[in-house]
C-alpha cells in the first residue's frame, strides 16, 4: 500500500496567483519610485514571485507550464497595447480617478510580463533537464514514446 499525499489542485493557482500579485507589486513599485529602499523592497519581492512561480513549475506538467507560459505571453501582448496609445490617455477616457488606473495597468504589464517570463524559463529548465526515462508516463504517451515496441 502506498501513502500518497494528494495535494489539491487549487494550491497550485494559490501560488500563481501570488507569484502574479508579488511580480505586479514589484513592477509598480519600481516603476514609481527612484529611491534605493523601494527598489530593494521591490526586488525582495520579486524574489519572492519567482520562488512561487518556481514551486509551481514543480507541481504542474511540462504541457501546463507551456500553455501558462503561452496565455501570459497573449495577455502581456494585450495589455501592452495599451501602452501604444498611452496610459494618461486610457486613463482620462474611462470614469473615475485616471491615477488609478495608469497605476493598475503598469502593475498588470510588469505582473503578465515577469510571470510569463518566469514560466518560460522554468519551461525551458523543466526541457533542458528532461530525459526519457525521467518523464511521466503520461507524457510520455502524449509525446508519442512508450516502452512498447512500434514494429
Amino acid at each position: 500500500m502506498h501513502d500518497v499525499i494528494s495535494i489539491p489542485t487549487r494550491s497550485n493557482r494559490l501560488l500563481l496567483a501570488v507569484s502574479f500579485a508579488c511580480f505586479a507589486v514589484a513592477g509598480l513599485l519600481s516603476s514609481t519610485v527612484d529611491t534605493l529602499v523601494p527598489t530593494l523592497v521591490a526586488t525582495a519581492v520579486a524574489i519572492t514571485g519567482v520562488y512561487c512561480v518556481a514551486r509551481y513549475a514543480t507541481r504542474v506538467s511540462r504541457r501546463t507550464l507551456a500553455n501558462l507560459a503561452l496565455a501570459f505571453w497573449v495577455a502581456f501582448l494585450a495589455v501592452a497595447g495599451v501602452h501604444a496609445i498611452g496610459l494618461e490617455t486610457v486613463g482620462a477616457a474611462v470614469p473615475g480617478n485616471a491615477s488609478t488606473y495608469v497605476h493598475s495597468l503598469t502593475a498588470i504589464t510588469w505582473g503578465t510580463l515577469l510571470i510569463a517570463a518566469a514560466a518560460t524559463v522554468f519551461l525551458g529548465f523543466r526541457e533542458y533537464g528532461a530525459t526519457s526515462s525521467a518523464d511521466a508516463p503520461e507524457e510520455q504517451i502524449l509525446e508519442g514514446e512508450s516502452d512498447y515496441s512500434t514494429r
